[in-house]
């Protein structure tokens, strides 16, 4: 009988130490400060309460899921529907000229430099015509990033439809001396 008395004793000290050491040391009891009839005047107030309105607003629609932003950040986007993206996109036939072409079918044939700033690559296309290609430029599953004077190359973005794939793109170097034939030069 003892034991269970000094075991109920330990547990009331404990549980008198945990209220103790939680509750504030000097409650406050004195009022928050009242604004004083010139600060109202001034229109400092109407300001502050404009800004906390606006954050409520803000965080109630979040709450309430009337808006949701994504970053997906480079990725696709987890709750979009795979098999309704493939579909809308490359849908019917292709359009006629290098819009009509994949980055696969293109080949870099020269760069030129533009006298009005930024560099502009002669292509060949699949159908063996040739087309001036600028940064910003689509064709049929990419973008053209950068045109290199220097380095002789240039860049496309490619779309690509594979959901296994992080990223829905892939960057592709198109050169104007393949690698292989910069070795053998080399030597």
């Amino acid at each position: 009988m003892n034991r269970r008395y000094l075991g109920w004793l330990m547990a009331v000290a404990m549980l008198t130490l945990l209220v103790v050491v939680s509750a504030p040391a000097f409650p406050n009891e004195e009022p928050l400060p009242q604004q004083t009839a010139e600060e109202s005047q001034a229109g400092a107030q109407p300001a502050d309460d404009a800004a906390v309105e606006k954050i409520l607003r803000e965080q109630e629609k979040l709450l309430t899921g009337q808006r949701f932003s994504y970053d997906p950040a480079g990725r696709r986007d987890p709750f979009m529907d795979l098999y309704e993206a493939m579909g809308r996109r490359n849908r019917g036939p292709r359009p006629p000229g290098i819009a009509g072409m994949l980055v696969t079918e293109i080949d870099l044939v020269g760069i030129v430099k533009d006298p009005r700033g930024g560099d502009r690559a002669l292509v060949i296309g699949s159908d063996n015509k040739g087309y001036f290609l600028s940064v910003g430029d689509t064709v049929y599953d990419g973008t053209v990033l950068a045109v290199d004077t220097r380095l002789g190359t240039m860049t496309f973005r490619q779309q690509v439809d594979d959901p296994r794939l992080i990223k829905p793109y892939r960057d592709v170097v198109k050169r104007l001396v393949p690698l292989d034939d910069e070795e053998s030069a080399d030597e």
